[in-house]
């Protein structure tokens, strides 16, 4: 029953279908899905699966594209991602009848297209195409992450003005030449991801406003510690700005943000050297960008995909009390409640809190935590938890809890504690806010309440047999504000540990 923190707090996603709607609305997936429906037998491709030069302006027109270079670089880009995804397959012609004569026309001029590709495939439709319009959200939503790993890989891809120039006289590519490390710039691209999707689905209203350019290339630039940035730290900011630019640009057809770019009027009145503002009221000019619901959903499966724990509301849905209580133990207050909330709907009231309260019990670090989040469930459960809350009144762990939860309640007949359990449930109630690291002053308050309703609190105590009573004394020592309570609160502490080792 033991309780890890997350790395990130739970995210609140979309339902699935919602997800799927958003996927298939997509700019880049819905164009490759109509380049898809476009494509035959006839359409003409290169060996490598991209549509021929000669392809481009058609594919360019048939999604309403310009008849520029602009119109068939995205019909390019469109036809790429159908390939990439599977809506398209593309038969190598090295794999079809007489590739071997195709082979041998390469090295000849004459052999080659009107359009210099040397060999051409065939296409087919995929059958991922098919599942789009039949298949279920979940499939939609895993054939648009493909199209995401393949928006991701563009958007860290290098940028180069010559191909040509990377090319060996053996025909190889020089990708040294590039000064291009693929792992490195995948993995600053993630952290940029990482950072968003951390702003997002923290507990503030913050999540819902779009993260200016420059302070988040400073989050992966700036060190923590660091006062003024040097010129050399806002030099390297500035230049990761103009990198996360053209990559937001790439990324925000997949639907996975939303990007107002760099203002490019800026760009040239600065020469193209976008230092990062030093005023709020230029912000907005150097980008901003938010994660969309889509984003959230895609950023969160690439962090699972890479060992991250990111929870989800609704993950512990289908778990026991234990996996639940465990599961929410570290969770925001209202994330919490989410979580709860659905995992009542899918019980009985009353089963429901009979496996909460038996999976409150326990003596490990987290249980104190276990069995304050059980009182708050209990609480979503209302009265019909009331039988099996009073069938643990005589329960050494869980009789505090039940007492103040039907006094809460309003219940009648509710039996007074005896004093031991007082105080046992004083000891347990601030071990649950100190696991949590709950806020300070609240936590001060807690501290100096419970002590204040009893006369000779730390008298007695220090000989509550509970796992964290000389812990919970020493933190009462550090926060009370009463110096002479809080010294008292100390030697109790020192009394705990002296007659059998507790907190140890």
């Amino acid at each position: 029953m033991s309780a890890e923190r997350p790395t990130l707090p739970p995210v609140r996603l979309h339902t699935e279908a919602e997800l799927a709607r958003d996927a298939l609305a997509a700019p880049l997936l819905a164009r490759a899905v109509r380049l898809a429906r476009w494509a035959g037998p006839g359409t003409r491709v290169g060996a490598g699966g991209e549509l021929v030069d000669a392809q481009l302006p058609a594919a360019a027109e048939h999604l309403g594209l310009g008849a520029d270079e602009d119109g068939a670089a995205e019909a390019s880009e469109a036809w790429r991602l159908a390939v990439d995804t599977g809506l398209v397959e593309v038969e190598d012609p090295e794999t079809e009848p007489g590739a071997d004569r195709a082979v041998e026309d390469d090295s000849d001029e004459e052999g080659s297209d009107a359009d210099g590709s040397d060999a051409e495939g065939t296409v087919t439709a995929g059958e991922n195409l098919a599942l789009l319009t039949g298949g279920s959200p979940q499939d939609v939503l895993a054939i648009w992450l493909d199209g995401l790993e393949a928006a991701h890989a563009d958007a860290t891809a290098p940028f180069f003005d010559d191909f040509a120039d990377l090319v060996g006289e053996d025909g190889s590519i020089d990708f040294d030449a590039l000064d291009w490390d693929p792992e490195s710039e995948a993995e600053f691209l993630d952290g940029v991801l990482g950072n968003l999707y951390l702003l997002t689905v923290s507990d503030s209203a913050a999540g819902d406003e779009p993260v200016p350019l420059p302070a988040l290339a400073a989050s992966m630039i700036v060190p923590d510690d660091m006062g003024e940035p040097t010129d050399d730290i806002l030099e390297q900011v500035s230049d990761a700005m103009m990198r996360l630019d053209d990559q937001f640009r790439v990324l925000e057809p997949i639907g996975i943000v939303e990007y107002q770019p760099v203002d490019e009027a800026l760009l040239a009145e600065e020469g193209e050297d976008a230092t990062p503002p030093a005023d709020d009221d230029d912000v907005t000019r150097y980008g901003m960008v938010k994660l969309t619901p889509l984003g959230l959903y895609g950023v969160r499966a690439r962090m699972l995909d890479a060992g991250v724990d990111a929870p989800a509301i609704g993950d512990l849905v289908g778990k026991d009390a234990d996996a639940l209580l465990g599961g929410i133990a570290y969770y925001p207050e209202d994330a919490a409640r989410a979580e709860v909330q659905l995992w009542l709907a899918r019980r009985g009231a009353g089963g429901a809190a009979a496996e909460l309260l038996d999976a409150a019990r326990g003596e490990d670090p987290q249980a104190p935590l276990r069995r304050l989040h059980c009182q708050q469930a209990l609480a979503l459960v209302g009265a019909e938890a009331e039988p099996a809350v009073r069938a643990v009144l005589d329960d050494g762990e869980l009789g505090g809890l039940a007492r103040v939860w039907l006094v809460e309640l309003g219940a009648a007949d509710v039996p007074a504690p005896p004093e031991p359990m007082i105080f046992w449930l004083a000891v347990d109630t601030i071990a649950a806010q100190l696991e949590a690291d709950g806020d300070l002053d609240e936590l001060q308050g807690l501290v100096e309440g419970l002590s204040g309703q009893h006369s000779g609190f730390f008298d007695e105590v220090w000989r509550v047999d509970h796992p964290a009573t000389a812990d919970v004394l020493e933190a009462m020592g550090r926060l009370h504000s009463d110096k002479k309570l809080a010294k008292d609160a100390r030697k109790a502490a020192f009394k705990a540990r002296s007659r059998g080792g507790s907190g140890n």
